[in-house]
């Protein structure tokens, strides 16, 4: 992509320098992005690292054969907290593994559980909400919009938390081997 976009400016009449400037101003506004990116990767990893995430997978496997729908949750909460499904994952991918794996449920349908179940969280987190009222110019509403969507966002997490549960048991032809 860097190389892409150096070629782009380039044909477009950019020279050099501009090009450098401009990439220089970019970095600038996304620093904060950048860095709340930067620690969040180094959480998921320091929690696999240190163990943490295979601690809290035999804890969960605590839940037995309920864990397909506590996993989609988990994921729901993962984005709910971090606004990122991808962030999610990598908090909790290691950890779906390992509890999949300790109950014999397979750990593709629960890291894919943990996506599904990102989703649903993604309508409540704190970036979507305010991308939400800026795009609608209804600025001071965060709180308005939050309410109003989390019902949903519970409501639909739960379903997909029964579906997963459904395929773990029911419809195991469902899954990818």
């Amino acid at each position: 992509m860097l190389i892409s976009a150096i070629i782009s400016g380039l044909l477009m009449g950019f020279s050099p320098v501009k090009l450098v400037v401009e990439y220089g101003k970019t970095i600038k506004v996304c620093a904060y992005s950048l860095l709340t990116i930067s620690a969040m990767l180094a959480i998921g990893t320091l929690t696999r690292l240190s163990g943490v995430d295979a601690t809290l997978g035999l804890a969960f496997a605590g839940t037995g054969v309920l864990y397909p729908f506590f996993g989609t949750l988990l994921g729901w909460l993962g984005v709910a907290l971090t606004g990122s499904d991808t962030s999610s994952n990598i908090l909790f991918g290691n950890l779906q593994k390992i509890t999949a794996t300790q109950l014999g449920i397979s750990p593709i349908l629960m890291a894919a559980a943990n996506s599904s179940g990102g989703v649903m969280g993604k309508m409540i987190d704190a970036q979507s909400i305010v991308v939400a009222s800026t795009a609608t110019n209804w600025f001071g509403h965060e709180g308005t919009i939050l309410r109003f969507v989390f019902k949903h966002s519970i409501a639909l997490a739960c379903l997909v938390g029964v579906l997963v549960m459904l395929q773990a048991y029911v419809f195991t032809w469902m899954i990818v081997k």
